[in-house]
């Protein structure tokens, strides 16, 4: 590190809020499959920005999208109408056959919105009950509604109280989530594929006997996708494995391709009795600029058959993961689907991580123990070869 990145990152540590232990680097730009710090470096990506880089950086023809925009209209205000919400509305909800979206800021802006969806569908039906059933080791962001449904004791405790009438059951376990809807709450939310948990997968049989108990006592039934939708995990939404449909999804991270934007559809049944005008808003959500984006990485998936993509290279990258789960000492279990993965190990994984970027490869971790895979979907045999090279050399 020079002498100048040093004085810039303590310069940060003066001005920026410190809810984040960053690592010691600064990136400056990307290109495909890789990151450059301001020292000229060249790192593999293999996070995504946390998923959300799905179609790598500067992907063919996205830029040029966003730049039209630019020149066109930036923001309008959600009191009028605006082209590219509406067409992303209809590409969206069509792509998810799901009736009405909301779009949104960020991902806990759309669990947000979930969960007061779902307790005004509930109110406008006459029930008394308003609780809300989530999972343990789940996590759906750090806005207090969002917070509240987080499964992870150490995450609320600092902020408690927080929303109440919260319990939470054991994902892949239907005797716990019966015992934890036996009130007959409002909503039940989980991630298909648990990302800060651990990536933790929903089993199919799981996800539909859900369904049917939700189905049963009329239970909103919510999908967090923020981070395993948008093809991730081999399907446009991992939910589409199981055969099963939300009332209620959230997306954000890969939905805008970088730029900030997320949502939440809701069907069509459960959008008729829920939120109602004057219930909810936005200022910027669902803004000219932010759908742009939304609507030319859809265009872009269905174009480049990204999806089609995922499926061919994701075993690949599951055979070089298994490969190096048995040949390295303390790794005890590989994890997860599609380009949505992880390695446990017996230790936690801060000093392999740091290793890893002083070899050129950015990973990130999932709770103490898991080394997190999320490479943008554009990944390819080689630079997969590449990573478990680097990755190798790390352990």
């Amino acid at each position: 590190m020079t002498e100048q990145t040093k004085q810039q990152i303590e310069t940060a540590e003066h001005s920026l809020l410190h809810t984040y232990n960053r690592f010691p680097l600064i990136l400056d730009r990307g290109e495909g499959m890789y990151l450059y710090d301001t020292e000229g470096k060249r790192y593999l990506d293999f996070y995504s920005g946390i998923g959300v880089f799905a179609l790598g950086h500067h992907y063919p023809g996205f830029d040029d999208a966003l730049k039209a925009q630019i020149d066109k209209l930036l923001h309008s205000s959600n009191y009028f109408y605006n082209e590219p919400a509406m067409e992303a509305a209809e590409k969206l909800t069509k792509a998810a056959g799901l009736g009405r979206v909301f779009f949104t800021n960020s991902g806990a802006e759309a669990v947000e919105g979930a969960l007061k969806c779902a307790r005004r569908y509930a109110v406008n039906k006459g029930r008394k009950a308003a609780g809300i059933v989530a999972m343990e080791h789940s996590f759906h962001g750090r806005t207090f509604g969002a917070l509240s449904v987080t499964g992870t004791e150490s995450y609320r405790t600092p902020f408690e109280p927080l929303v109440g009438g919260v319990r939470f059951a054991k994902l892949n376990d239907m005797d716990s989530v019966r015992a934890a809807v036996a009130d007959e709450p409002c909503a039940l939310i989980l991630e298909v594929i648990q990302g800060e948990g651990g990536i933790l997968c929903a089993e199919d049989d799981f996800l539909r006997e859900v369904r049917a108990l939700c189905d049963e006592k009329d239970i909103v039934l919510i999908f967090d996708e923020v981070q395993c939708g948008m093809g991730r995990s081999g399907d446009l939404f991992a939910w589409e494995k199981a055969g099963v449909k939300p009332d209620i999804m959230t997306l954000a991270k890969a939905l805008g391709g970088g730029v900030p934007v997320g949502a939440f559809l809701v069907r069509e049944e459960v959008a008729a009795q829920g939120l109602q005008p004057g219930d909810h808003g936005t200022t910027l959500g669902g803004n000219p600029f932010a759908c742009a984006a939304v609507c030319k990485v859809l265009d872009l998936f269905e174009q480049d058959h990204i999806i089609d993509h995922v499926r061919e290279v994701a075993p690949y990258l599951t055979e070089r993961l298994e490969e190096i789960r048995s040949s390295a000492s303390g790794i005890t279990e590989r994890r997860g689907r599609g380009l949505m993965q992880g390695l446990v190990f017996e230790k936690p994984v801060g000093e392999i991580l740091a290793r890893a970027r002083e070899n050129g490869l950015i990973l990130i971790n999932a709770g103490a123990n898991v080394l997190r895979f999320l490479p943008p979907l554009i990944v390819t045999r080689r630079e997969i070869d590449e990573m478990a090279d680097l990755l190798k050399e790390s352990l």
